[in-house]
Formats: structure tokens, C-alpha cells, sequence
């Protein structure tokens, strides 16, 4: 099966490492016009350079903050400017925040909040209008495996990942009819720019492909999921391919989670 985007046009947030970067560089390769979003700009600039090696599509950074409204308006705005329409949102944006709930403050309830589930709802009712005109369009919400088993000691990541599932399901009935699907993918345990700098803040003699391979022994296939394998399922939901799969969260975890 051939799976291709041409003529369309992604925003991807947290677009600059990581599984954002490897989705960008996937659309790209695949026939897609991207748009990344991530807040530093250097880091952007070396993004933009690497996916450009790899593909003849045309590629956009944007430097703005999407756990703020300006910085959602302001990615939409030149994705906008650049390509003249937005046809697949991955909302991508976050990061590992965990802790005992009794001493999760205000402040970082509203960051966690601000960055994994309005910047979400916010580029959505901004992207939904314009595809549900075009009666084509995709939306990926990346959340974690946690979003459906949620442990003690998770909040407040668990809880907005959560929030994300249940606006995914919100999004795909409103969005079917004009033929926009909205999906959720699931992170279990992938190799990603995190876990590279815990193996180096270590400072053991332990090699990284070793550390790698210790994260994930006891995971069901017996090792973690690489970047690359979670970009090609993201780019299937975002194909024609994937025109029947709407409202699902789909677990990308090699068989970790308890749940389906």
C-alpha cells in the first residue's frame, strides 16, 4: 500500500525533535507540505534544514509557544500565509510533568493544561472551520497510554491526556460530516530526546543502545518503539488511506497497555 499526501498541508506542534520531527519528516516524504511549531528557533532552523534533505516538499518553521493563545494564533496564522490552508493538525506539543497531587500547584496545573489540552482545542477551532469548507481534513491528538489508565503519582499529566481522549471523541462527531477525522495516538515507551538525556545526566559506562534496551526488556516485544514506527502510523490516519478510522485512541506501545 501506497501511502501519500500530496497536495496536502500539515501543522505538527512540538515539530522540531523527537516524534514531531520524525512526523514532519514522514509527511514530508510522503508528498505533504509541513508546518512546524516548536518555541526555539535555532533548533527550528536545524529541523527545517534535515527534513529538507530528505524530501522536495516545501517546509515552514513557526516559533511561537502554543500553551498560550497568541502562540496558537500566531502558528495558524503564517501556516496560513505560508501555504494558504491546513489540512492535517497534529497536536503534538507537551511534556512529562508528574507528581504527588497533594503538592501539584495552580501554576503547574494551568501549564500542563495550557500546553496538552487548550493548545489543542484552540488550533482545532481554528483548522476545523476551513477543512469542514474543503470537506477534507485530520486531526491527531498525541496523547500517552496513561489518558486510559491513568496511576497514583501521574497527575497532572494523565488527567489533561484524559481531557485530550475525551475532545478527541467531541471532535470526530462533529467533524464526520464534513468529512473530518479526528484521532488519537497513544505514546507508550519510545525512544525519544528525553530519554537520551537521562542515559548522559546518569553518567554511567552503560551505552545508550544498552540503556535502550534495559528501558524496554520487559515490555511485551521485549524492547521500546522507535520514532520512526509511531510517524507511520500517524502518516496512515493522516492518508486517504485512513479515511474509515475516526474516534479512536490507538495505543502505540507495543502491547504495554492493559487496556485496548
Amino acid at each position: 500500500m501506497d501511502v501519500r499526501l500530496d497536495g496536502r498541508t500539515a501543522l505538527i506542534t512540538g515539530g522540531s525533535k523527537g516524534l514531531g520531527f520524525a512526523m514532519a519528516s514522514e509527511f514530508a516524504a510522503s508528498g505533504a507540505d509541513v508546518v512546524i511549531v516548536a518555541r526555539r528557533d535555532d533548533v527550528l532552523k536545524e529541523a527545517v534544514a534535515d527534513i529538507r534533505k530528505r524530501a522536495k516538499t516545501r517546509v515552514h518553521a513557526v516559533a511561537a509557544d502554543v500553551g498560550t493563545a497568541e502562540g496558537c494564533q500566531k502558528a495558524y496564522d503564517e501556516a496560513i500565509k505560508a501555504f494558504g490552508k491546513v489540512d492535517i493538525l497534529v497536536n503534538n506539543a507537551g511534556k512529562s510533568q508528574t507528581g504527588k497531587f497533594v503538592e501539584v500547584t495552580d501554576a503547574v496545573w494551568q501549564d500542563d493544561l495550557d500546553l496538552k489540552l487548550f493548545a489543542a482545542i484552540r488550533l482545532a477551532r481554528l483548522c476545523l472551520p476551513q477543512m469542514a469548507e474543503r470537506r477534507w481534513g485530520r486531526i491527531i491528538n498525541v496523547l500517552n497510554t496513561g489518558a486510559k489508565t491513568p496511576g497514583a503519582g501521574s497527575a497532572p499529566t494523565t488527567i489533561s491526556r484524559a481531557a485530550g481522549m475525551a475532545l478527541t471523541k467531541v471532535l470526530a462527531g462533529e467533524g464526520a460530516p464534513n468529512n473530518v477525522l479526528v484521532n488519537a495516538l497513544l505514546v507508550g515507551l519510545i525512544e525519544s530526546d528525553q530519554h537520551a538525556r537521562r542515559h548522559k545526566s546518569q553518567g554511567t559506562n552503560v551505552s545508550y543502545d544498552e540503556f535502550l534496551k534495559n528501558m524496554g526488556k520487559n515490555l511485551p516485544l521485549g524492547r521500546i518503539g522507535t520514532a520512526q514506527e509511531f510517524a507511520n502510523i500517524a502518516c496512515f490516519l493522516a492518508s486517504d488511506a485512513g479515511g474509515y478510522i475516526n474516534g479512536t485512541a490507538i495505543n502505540v506501545d507495543g502491547g504495554a497497555s492493559p487496556v485496548v
